[in-house]
């Protein structure tokens, strides 16, 4: 721009750094100037000197030093490149899956703004069922659609398990670039490449030197193989790890627990972690030959023991009445949750670490349906019957966990065990999947699904015939009820998922617009088809999927 009067000059007539009188001023001084206003401080030369024209002066001095500055610039020495990315030996995805993949990942659709899902489905539901397929059939993900995939595991905790591992080395390496992948390095083994345990000096370099997640890999990878050498292995770093690790440490001697590593846990026992202890104790009571178990079968049998003194046997109950060092030293907490007595959290903590063989002794072989059908004196049957869930639970007994859940058409409050949903399905998790299946579709048959939701969480998906049956019927019965669709839109999106894709056509005709019934509500019948319509069309998107990836 020429210069006028009082602006800034242009090349050719601009003064040379050695004549401009601001020429020497520091930059930092310049720009102070600039942003606080020549008035209030005028720019002043070395020698004192004011120019009379403060604000041209300044901007002349500025493009002085703007114009030395990017004239001094040495170019940047170029920095290593990254290491090429580790080679994965699996193969490819057929060109049908990869489309479909490419397909899945760019779903992006938002929901309608009545909160209606229409009747297409819902691709992104629809991710988790297409890496567990594809990692099953072992193939390796498309490096270009990798990126996308880690965004959508960066968005979705639930697909990262999944996501990592399909994504194999190349998504570990191209995490390590990406700070906005880096949750793909730590927290989780899962995605990390399955370490070579072969070579006993790279187990030991990568055990001591390897990112966390490398370290649960190696770890679980060596428990696999020889579970005496994954407890040496841990011992060795063991007092220097942080307490949140040795957590998640020894939750992997969970695979191959046995009599070798009492000794480890006895002295876990003491950790300055409670969490730590606590889990230590846990993995003790599921060692029933332990000393551990043996201390805490003693304490439990002089709590709850049989009663001959009425008509009938019972089961007499007296709580501890104080937790002294022993107890604490062995994993019992002191202080209860607010609400608990004392004496009956105590006594809860002993019962569910008492290997549950001691009951069938303690009340003379009688089977576990049985002892828990005895009724209990003082109130004390729920504490004992939900301690003896959590013990089942924990020691994966899958006697006492039928006997605790008792006939699946009985209301709950009937049953022998816990009315509470969550507890029942934990125990249902003990049981075989058949079995679970079997009574999940006999609990929806008698009580309808407004309760189901949670113990349909635990059955294997494909859901079996009989389940799935029993679970259209109920939706079925709900639509004829004239109620709307979305009260049971937790079910609906399980059996979306879960459903055998093979019954997309027998389900077709309730895809159909029933005739609206009095006293139904409003448009019922269309939401049900819509619903239904969507159900149908997603289980033969799924056989598609499956079709793709098995070809």
């Amino acid at each position: 721009m020429p210069r006028t009067a009082t602006g800034p000059t242009t090349a050719a007539s601009s003064p040379t750094a050695a004549s401009h009188p601001l020429a020497p001023l520091p930059w930092e001084e310049l720009v102070t100037s600039a942003l606080l206003g020549t008035d209030r401080r005028p720019p002043t030369a070395p020698g004192g000197q004011v120019p009379a024209d403060g604000a041209g002066a300044l901007l002349d001095a500025a493009a002085l030093h703007t114009v030395r500055r990017r004239a001094g610039l040495l170019p940047a020495t170029a920095g290593a490149g990254p290491a090429p990315a580790p080679h994965d030996p699996r193969p490819g995805l057929p060109e049908a899956a990869r489309h479909r993949l490419a397909q899945l990942l760019a779903d992006r659709a938002a929901p309608a703004a009545s909160g209606r899902r229409g009747a297409a489905p819902d691709l992104t539901e629809l991710i988790p069922q297409w890496l567990a397929t594809a990692n099953r059939q072992g193939f390796r993900a498309p490096a270009d659609l990798v990126p996308a995939l880690l965004d959508a595991a960066r968005a979705r905790t639930d697909l990262r398990p999944q996501a990592l591992a399909f994504a194999g080395p190349l998504g570990l390496w191209l995490a390590a670039l990406n700070p906005e992948w880096k949750f793909a390095l730590r927290g989780s083994a899962a995605g990390a490449p399955t370490p070579d345990t072969g070579d006993p000096e790279a187990v030991r370099t990568l055990w001591e030197e390897g990112l966390f997640a490398e370290r649960v890999a190696l770890l679980d990878a060596v428990r696999a193989q020889d579970p005496a050498a994954a407890l040496v292995l841990l011992t060795t770093t063991w007092s220097t790890e942080r307490a949140e690790d040795r957590l998640m440490f020894l939750d992997a001697l969970r695979t191959g627990l046995g009599a070798g590593d009492e000794e480890f846990l006895e002295q876990a026992l003491t950790d300055r972690s409670r969490n730590v202890r606590a889990t230590a104790a846990e993995l003790l009571s599921a060692l029933p030959s332990s000393a551990f178990a043996g201390r805490m079968a003693a304490r439990a049998a002089s709590c709850v023991h049989p009663d001959r003194t009425g008509a009938g046997l019972s089961i007499a109950v007296e709580a501890p009445h104080e937790c002294d060092a022993g107890m604490q030293r062995d994993g019992v907490a002191a202080v209860p949750p607010n609400g608990r007595g004392r004496r009956s959290w105590w006594l809860g903590q002993l019962v569910e670490a008492t290997p549950l063989g001691v009951w069938r002794e303690r009340f003379g072989g009688r089977p576990a349906e049985e002892i828990v059908a005895l009724p209990v004196a003082d109130d004390w049957a729920g504490e004992l019957h939900a301690a003896w869930c959590r013990a089942a639970v924990r020691q994966r007994d899958p006697h006492w966990a039928r006997a605790l859940l008792g006939e699946a058409s009985a209301p709950p409050a009937d049953s022998p065990g816990p009315a509470s949903i969550a507890e029942r399905s934990k125990l249902l998790a003990v049981l075989s999947q058949a079995e679970r299946a079997d009574w999940v579709a006999a609990f929806i048959a008698a009580h309808g699904l407004s309760e189901a939701f949670q113990l349909l969480g635990v059955c294997t998906v494909p859901w079996t015939g009989p389940l799935g049956r029993a679970v259209v019927d109920a939706l079925d019965i709900a639509r004829d009820g004239g109620s709307y669709p979305w009260s049971f839109s937790g079910v609906m999106g399980l059996a979306e998922r879960c459903l055998d894709s093979a019954e997309a056509d027998r389900l077709e005709v309730l895809t159909a617009t029933p005739d609206e019934r009095e006293g139904a509500s409003p448009g019922a019948g269309g939401y049900w088809s819509e619903a239904f319509q969507r159900l149908v069309s997603t289980l033969r998107l799924r056989a598609a999927m499956e079709a793709e990836l098995t070809a």
